[in-house]
């Protein structure tokens, strides 16, 4: 099986000489299709300059970046951005949805932007909005949203035009606790039932459990790996709070 996403020998320095700042050193990994995958690390890590690079926001120093076939570092101008349209979707901390526009319209952005005929993006939308438990929301505005529902309505702009790969920052880390754990299981159930490949940042040892494996980044680099295998959710919780003691600190110090 290909990977969707493959990071060979990444690094990325910030700075001159005399005052360099390296980021990311000789990273490699791999993310196979179907696979939902935790990045953690302690501040300073690298593990947002790593999701800032896959994201095709910021680019690396040196190293190759392969999406869905496609060596996205190697994308310029027009063909950067539409692959960036078409093959990764989005969700952020902040849901960044258009107020002026209800839940529907948000949902539909992506694919009204892609040109899909309009016959079309109904259906899809209607598809997305059950997937994630949004039917009763389609036709408010975000700010008659809770933050869950706000968020949520972000995750389904994300995977509504079927990307390769979702890139998740901190997706829980505006929500609380009950609507945190709403999301997180609507995503587990897009990566298990609806084959959504998902690579997400936390520094939530309780979101990251309903990953599958966990990438831990320090220095830089790839610092260790936990793969859930047959495990329940509270075992696997147990296990990275093992982890995330032996790089410094407990949960809450890691950012």
């Amino acid at each position: 099986m290909e990977p969707i996403l493959s990071v060979s020998h990444l690094e990325k320095v910030y700075g001159s000489r005399g005052n360099r700042t390296t980021a990311l050193s000789d990273l490699s990994f791999d993310v196979l299709p179907g696979e939902f995958v935790g990045i953690m690390g302690a501040s300073g890590s690298g593990k947002t300059t790593l999701l800032n690079c896959v994201s095709t926001i910021d680019a690396p120093t040196s190293g190759s970046i392969t999406v869905d076939g496609t060596d996205v570092t190697a994308l310029r101008g027009a063909a950067l951005s539409r692959f960036r349209r078409e093959r990764l979707g989005f969700i952020f901390q902040d849901c960044n949805l258009l107020d002026t526009l209800t839940g529907f319209e948000n949902i539909a952005l992506s694919l009204t932007i892609l040109g899909t005929p309009a016959g079309a993006i109904d259906a899809r939308v209607t598809e997305a909005a059950a997937l994630l438990g949004l039917e009763r929301v389609l036709d408010k505005y975000p700010y008659q949203m809770s933050g869950g529902e706000q968020q949520r309505v972000a995750a389904a702009r994300a995977i509504i035009t079927h990307p390769a790969l979702v890139l998740a920052d901190e997706p829980t880390g505006a929500l609380d606790s009950k609507a945190a754990g709403q999301l997180l299981r609507q995503l587990s159930a897009l990566n298990q039932t609806g084959g959504a490949t998902i690579l997400m940042v936390t520094h939530d040892a309780f979101t990251a459990s309903w990953c599958r494996r966990i990438l831990f980044i320090k220095d830089g680099g790839l610092y260790r790996e936990l793969l859930r295998g047959e495990q329940d959710r509270r075992s696997f919780f147990s296990r990275i709070l093992e982890v995330v003691s032996t790089l410094g600190g407990d949960g809450a110090d890691v950012l």
